[in-house]
């Protein structure tokens, strides 16, 4: 749709000038593309007619026809207001005005069938439609097919006659005119399999629907359209990227097997053999490998990691690890040094606060390829680190690294591009993960180790804290050790939270003879350091903190994390925190301390962590309640710039759309052919204004 679709709206009838440059700033509408995909967001069900009689107090909005019998003002001052008697053949009630009592006065007429609609309110015995919107009775609205379509605007807007009335009044004359100049966007054979209604039909009736089956059919089809557009350009990329860059064969899997016979410490669950066996067939393939794990917290991430590097090690290639954190890249290399060293292969740690000596050392050993494991930050980035040939690049964490900094790991070759492994315990419901990481193949494990106990997660009310204090001592003495959590730093006289400080002084007081250690954001990096070791090492029992433990810090130890003022936190974010716990054997324990007066958003999201541990049920709740934008970054993304798809409530049909896309592309990857020209267009008017949809290349 371009052309007449570019045209800007202060040319289109009724517009003009200044209600444009309101338009521009309020929706940013500029166009008559944009205009006419300004959707309603509901639709005023006008096809059932009420008598009086039939009114109770549980209504929402309905309409009443009748005629008003007589006008007349009320109170004083203030409470000055016009009030007509509104009757039909069952009874009276009256409409009331508190605001244009003059203007309104002129305007109504009695005696004439007039439509009456707005929210009947019992007040006595008489119900009352305050500001109701009237209209002579016409033979379109005796007829019974009438959806009002009501659209987004603002105060702004309402002020200049651009309420949702004043839009749809511009609109009309926009789909009249559009009509003509509106082409099909998707192929026949697609209309036909997903039986589809025309582009034009569906802009027709999305505005001014018919029926309420027109109105489904109009919303499916545009939802299918933006989500195949939106799943095509990502599985393009993809496409792209598996033909242009090719991978290093890598299918040696001797050091794999001895480390299964001699050295593996566990059973493998089947979920982490599943991942292996995708990530093995993704090495050997000669492609560049560009794979997401994605794995609840404690789902043996780290291992699978390792078993994949066994095989890129065994291939001979070197392999690097790369975490956001220094606490969480030294976790890492002392976890994997321990079987590293077993099987006789060569491993370092570089972080920001590497020694020059050392860092030195592993330069000059990765460059004569004596290095197989470089473990690290974002140290492994600078230009000085080369390595003689790097297979496999593993990030943890991906949300953490942008694409630039990824773009970096993927230069340490000059030969051929590494093989990417991207690792997340950030659980993705699957249609973001669908559209957030659409161009990457994507692993989930999901299953918990044998022998991992499930957190038990209860909601407490701030009455129940010296309880809470008597459980959190008894597990100090049976020598466990306590996460507390607060969401603010200093006090905020707008939010009234305890603050981290008020609440270690209360902590303090609370448990003189324990020591406790504090951590938040505001520290230097070194203290910090210095205070998450000490709690690491057990030498403090109790650690007061703001969310900067959420990723990956490992103590197994630690069986009871305590989140104050919970309501405040989100739900994935509640998640990655009660992460923290159940990291070993013991029986571990998540407290969601909050007030007693809660809103509705925050008891599902604290009924949603006591009823399940599962970050993917958790994601897909959370989706729900906060939409798309909150959720991995994706306001960076574009992602959700959806015009009428709705990630959170559309799996299905992007599901369908997503398969369509593939289908598509399967067997016509570069869109020659000639059923296949319209997508081929609106991929090109499409591309003019899209973002870089890339995420690791």
């Amino acid at each position: 749709m371009t052309g007449f679709f570019d045209t800007r709206i202060e040319y289109l009838k009724g517009v003009g000038p200044q209600k444009a440059a309101l338009l521009n700033k309020e929706l940013q509408i500029f166009t008559f593309g944009e205009l006419l995909q300004h959707y309603p967001f509901r639709y005023e069900d006008r096809t059932k007619f009420y008598k009086i009689r039939e009114l109770h107090d549980g209504l929402q909005q309905v309409q009443v026809i009748g005629t008003i019998t007589s006008v007349q003002t009320a109170g004083e001052g203030r409470s000055k207001r016009l009030v007509a008697q509104f009757s039909d053949d069952s009874g009276s009630m009256e409409l009331t005005w508190f605001k244009g009592i003059q203007w309104v006065a002129k305007k109504l007429i009695k005696g004439i069938p007039l439509v009456a609609f707005g929210k009947p309110q019992l007040y006595g015995r008489k119900f009352s439609m305050a500001h109701p919107e009237l209209e002579p009775l016409t033979t379109n609205q005796q007829s019974k097919i009438y959806l009002q379509p009501v659209y987004p605007t603002t105060e702004k807007l309402r002020a200049r006659f651009l309420d949702s009335k004043g839009i749809s009044k511009i609109i009309a004359l926009l789909v009249r005119e559009s009509l003509p100049h509106v082409h099909e966007t998707l192929p026949q054979a697609l209309i036909q399999q997903y039986r589809l209604i025309s582009k034009k039909e569906a802009l027709s009736q999305i505005h001014f629907p018919k029926n309420a089956d027109g109105l489904k059919k109009a919303i499916f089809r545009l939802k299918f359209e933006e989500f195949f557009y939106l799943q095509l350009r990502l599985l393009k990329l993809k496409l792209t990227r598996t033909e242009k860059y090719r991978g290093k064969i890598l299918n040696q899997a001797a050091l794999l097997t001895r480390f299964y016979k001699e050295h593996l410490p566990f059973d493998l669950t089947e979920a982490q053999k599943k991942v292996i066996k995708e990530v093995y067939a993704d090495l050997k393939s000669g492609k560049q490998m560009n794979r997401l794990i994605q794995g609840d917290v404690g789902s043996g991430k780290t291992i699978v990691a390792f078993i994949c590097i066994l095989v890129a090690i065994g291939s001979g290639t070197q392999t690097c690890l790369m975490a956001p954190t220094e606490i969480l890249a030294t976790q890492h290399y002392e976890g994997l040094k321990e079987y590293a060293d077993k099987m006789g292969l060569t491993s370092a740690l570089l972080t920001g606060s590497s020694k020059k000596k050392e860092r030195d050392a592993i330069h000059r050993a990765l460059v004569s390829g004596e290095l197989d494991l470089l473990i690290g930050t974002h140290a492994l980035l600078e230009n000085v680190v080369q390595f003689k040939h790097l297979g496999l690049a593993i990030i943890d964490e991906q949300h953490r690294f942008g694409v630039a900094q990824r773009a970096k790991l993927w230069a340490k070759n000059t030969d051929y591009y590494p093989h990417v492994l991207v690792m997340t315990a950030t659980p993705i419901p699957r249609t973001l993960a669908m559209t957030l990481y659409g161009d990457l193949d994507i692993s989930v494990i999901d299953e918990l180790p044998a022998g991992r106990k499930a957190i038990q997660t209860v909601h407490r009310y701030d009455k129940d804290r010296l309880k809470v204090f008597g459980f959190l001592r008894k597990e100090i003495l049976t020598g466990r050790q306590v996460y507390i959590v607060y969401p603010l730093i200093d006090e905020s006289e707008k939010l009234d939270l305890k603050s981290l400080m008020d609440g270690y002084e209360s902590i303090c007081r609370a448990f003189p003879e324990f020591p406790i250690s504090i951590l938040h954001g505001n520290m230097k990096a070194a203290d910090k350091d210095f205070e998450m070791n000490r709690f690491v090492k057990g030498e403090t029992k109790i650690l007061v903190a703001t969310t900067v433990i959420e990723v990956g810090v490992n103590v197994p130890n630690a069986t009871v994390m305590v989140i104050e003022n919970a309501e405040r936190f989100g739900l994935s974010q509640l998640h990655q925190l009660r992460g923290r716990v159940g990291r070993g054997a013991e029986q571990s324990y998540c407290i969601l301390m909050t007030k007693y007066e809660l809103s509705k958003d925050s008891r599902v999201r604290l009924e949603t962590m006591v009823r399940t541990n599962n970050g993917f049920d958790i994601a897909d709740v959370d989706l729900k309640l906060r939409g798309p934008g909150d959720l991995a970054g994706t306001q960076q993304s574009g992602i959700t710039d959806l015009k009428i798809g709705d990630l959170g409530k559309d799996g299905q049909i992007l599901t369908q759309a997503r398969n369509a896309a593939r289908l598509l592309l399967e067997s016509d990857p570069h869109l020659n052919q000639p059923e296949n020209a319209v997508v081929l267009q609106q991929i090109n008017r499409q591309n003019k204004n899209t973002l870089n949809w890339s995420r690791i290349s």
